[in-house]
């Protein structure tokens, strides 16, 4: 079910080496997005409409989704739904809101500099789509761009068979307050989004996961638009158990993140031979009782792996060497394994804080750093949507104090309108 990898012989620093890891980079088809965007970049509408025909099956009756859609997808879901969907939004708001930050002022011999985190004018959130919905997806990226202070928010989401937008996505939308959902998927929503097309503004930051289309458009957009730091691509899990952890608690907790779709990986670390053995038989039974038992396995078998290690110790370097999107730290006294903690997109302590809290109703974005990029990024924040704008202002004094030292620096820099700006106020002072 897993393939199985033995450490117990390998030296800590040899364990980067030993380890397998997708190569994206072989798989990321960079000619045809590129020629995506360009398509879009060159023919906007006309562009989407032709890409929808021939990766959707048929271009949706309207990119843009009317509102009154969108209006009416909150009373057409089932009002279980609804009241689940308000209370992650609750959860995601009120989180988001301890991230906020005021803006400072200091003041230093004379120089006042005033920081102000100024969010961005408008955001795009991506959402994947088509054959699922994920309108928790929405919530997650929306909510933040919201609390953050950005005044228009819009949604790119492929559309289902039919054309249409899934309405518990919509549903999603209307709770969220976002300014327009548009039916369109793929790189070419983000090509869409980046340089804008008669129907879709161009946006300032983009923000979400998708598929390697998708995280391969926002990598080549990167520059033109504002994106998140993280490769948030393929979902990704590794659990570390010990003899404290449920198997079938394990089992269903590797299943979920394999259940996303292909690539990513999902690993199972531990260092007894017989926890392994009791998760992978839970594991064996679970996926074949599966609706998605085929793709689950092929997952498996794709980037799915048993690693036993050496001790507790090992198990931690090899997950900080994956940096994984998602941490279960499935044993007796989790928080001691913190301390040895360096990369990770979101980390989930002990048998009652499975990682699917975290993908609905914890409250951070579960928009998380995949394919290694926790190594320098972490999940979605408000902070994605603001940039920091400095004041400076000085006075007479200062300009005085410290004028001398630019001068220097200035002219050994070649560059004498530099060092002259300080010298014509000086001679005045």
């Amino acid at each position: 079910m897993l393939n199985k990898l033995d450490l117990t012989r390998v030296a800590d620093d040899e364990i980067i080496a030993s380890l397998p890891r997708p190569n994206l980079d072989d798989l990321a088809p960079e000619e045809l997005v590129s020629e995506i965007i360009s398509a879009v970049r060159g023919r906007g509408d006309k562009a989407l409409i032709h890409y929808a025909e021939k990766y959707d099956g048929r271009a949706p009756e309207f990119l843009a989704v009317p509102e009154s859609e969108i209006a009416s997808a909150l009373d057409s879901i089932p009002n279980e739904l609804r009241e689940a969907l308000q209370v992650a939004a609750n959860r995601i708001e009120k989180f988001h809101r301890t991230q906020t930050l005021e803006g400072e002022t200091t003041t230093d011999d004379g120089i006042t500099v005033e920081t102000r985190h100024q969010p961005v004018l408008r955001a795009g959130c991506y959402v994947p789509g088509g054959r699922a919905a994920y309108p928790s997806t929405l919530l997650m990226t929306a909510i933040p761009a919201k609390v953050a202070g950005v005044s228009e928010v819009i949604v790119c989401v492929p559309p289902d068979a039919s054309g249409s937008v899934n309405p518990a996505t919509l549903a999603a939308a209307k709770i969220a307050g976002v300014t327009s959902v548009y039916a369109i998927g793929g790189a070419q929503a983000i090509a869409a989004m980046t340089y804008g097309t008669e129907t879709i503004p161009a946006v300032d930051v983009i923000v979400g996961p998708g598929n390697i289309y998708v995280a391969t458009a926002q990598r080549q957009v990167a520059g033109d638009v504002g994106v998140a730091s993280s490769f948030a691509g393929p979902s990704e899990i590794v659990i570390i158990a010990d003899q404290s952890a449920e198997a079938k608690y394990a089992a269903i907790d590797l299943i979920v993140q394999a259940e996303h779709g292909p690539d990513g990986l999902a690993w199972l670390i531990s260092w007894e031979q017989k926890v392994i053995d009791e998760i992978l038989l839970e594991l064996e039974t679970m996926v074949s009782d599966s609706n998605r038992a085929e793709m689950i396995a092929e997952k498996f078998a794709n980037e799915g792996y048993a690693v036993l290690v050496k001790d507790s110790h090992q198990a931690m370097k090899v997950a900080n060497s994956v940096a994984p999107e998602h941490l279960q730290l499935m044993t007796s006294d989790p928080t001691k394994l913190l301390d040895l903690l360096q990369n990770a997109g979101a980390v989930f302590l002990g048998s009652m804080s499975p990682a699917s809290v975290g993908d609905y109703v914890a409250g951070p974005s579960h928009v998380l750093p995949t394919h290694g990029s926790a190594r320098f990024a972490g999940a979605l924040t408000v902070a994605d949507f603001c940039k920091d704008i400095h004041i400076i202002s000085l006075d007479a004094p200062a300009l005085m104090d410290l004028g001398k030292s630019v001068i220097e620096i200035a002219e050994s820099e070649g560059l004498s309108g530099h060092a002259d700006s300080i010298r014509v106020r000086l001679e005045d002072v």
